[in-house]
C-alpha cells in the first residue's frame, strides 16, 4: 500500500502544527514548512523553511519540491488583523498585512505549486473561516478578518478552473472555534478535535473533484 504524502503549508504552532502531528501520527508521509524554529511535533515529519509572504522563500520552497508530488497540499495561514476590527481606524499597511498573509500569498503559493499535487486524486486546501461566508455571518462579526477570508473564498474559486482540468479536488476549509492564539482559551474545540476532523474530511474528499467549502466536521457551508 502506498504511503499518502501531504505538505503542511504554515506549521509552526496552532492547527497547521496539530494537522501535521495527526497526519503523521495516521501514518502519512508529512513535510511541513515553518518561518523560523521547527517545532516539537510527531517524529518523521521533513520541515523546510518559508514565508509565504516572501517571493524569493516561495522559489526556493517550489525548487525544493521539483519533481514531488502530493496528495495533499493544505495551505494553513492566518492573521486576525487590527485588534480593533474597525475599518475607519486601520492603516493601509495594517490592511495589506493581512489581507498579504490571509488571501493574496495563500493563493499565490497554492497555484504555484499546482504541479505538485497529484491529478486526478490530489487535493489543494486552504484554511478559510465560516465568517468568510456573507450567509454564515450575518452579523459581521470580526469584519476586516472575515473580508480578508472571504476574498480567500473568492480568488480560490477563480484556481478552480486549474483544478478541476487536472481532476483534482480544491477545498476552502473552516476549522471551527479553535484554541489557538487566534481562538483564545474559551474555545469550545481543542487543536488536537480540530486537526483530527480536518484529517477525516482531507480523507472523505479525496478524488471528489470540484470546489467546496466544507467545516472540520463535515458540514458544507453557504458561499
Amino acid at each position: 500500500m502506498t504511503t499518502s504524502q501531504a505538505l503542511i503549508i504554515g506549521a509552526s504552532r496552532g492547527i497547521g502544527l496539530g494537522l501535521a502531528n495527526i497526519l503523521a501520527e495516521r501514518g502519512w508521509q508529512v513535510t511541513a514548512t515553518t518561518r523560523k524554529q521547527i517545532p516539537s511535533a510527531a517524529s518523521g515529519i521533513r520541515w523546510l523553511t518559508l514565508d509565504i509572504n516572501l517571493p524569493d522563500e516561495r522559489k526556493a520552497l517550489k525548487e525544493q519540491l521539483a519533481g514531488q508530488q502530493f496528495d495533499v497540499i493544505f495551505i494553513n495561514a492566518g492573521v486576525y488583523g487590527p485588534g480593533h476590527q474597525k475599518l475607519s481606524a486601520s492603516s493601509d499597511d495594517e490592511l495589506m498585512a493581512l489581507f498579504m498573509t490571509n488571501t493574496f500569498s495563500p493563493l499565490r503559493c497554492a497555484e504555484e505549486l499546482l504541479p505538485n499535487v497529484k491529478p486526478q486524486t490530489g487535493i489543494v486546501a486552504l484554511m478559510s473561516s465560516q465568517l468568510a461566508s456573507l450567509n454564515e455571518n450575518s452579523d459581521a462579526t470580526y469584519p476586516l478578518y472575515a473580508a480578508s477570508k472571504g476574498a480567500l473564498n473568492m480568488l480560490a474559486r477563480g484556481l478552480s478552473a486549474q483544478t478541476n482540468a487536472q481532476g483534482q479536488t480544491l477545498l476552502c476549509v473552516h476549522p471551527g472555534w479553535v484554541q489557538t492564539d487566534m481562538g483564545g482559551k474559551d474555545a469550545p474545540l481543542t487543536v488536537a478535535q480540530s486537526a483530527s476532523g480536518i484529517a477525516d474530511q482531507l480523507a472523505a474528499w479525496r478524488g471528489k473533484g470540484g470546489h467546496h467549502f466544507v467545516g472540520y466536521d463535515g458540514e458544507l457551508l453557504a458561499w
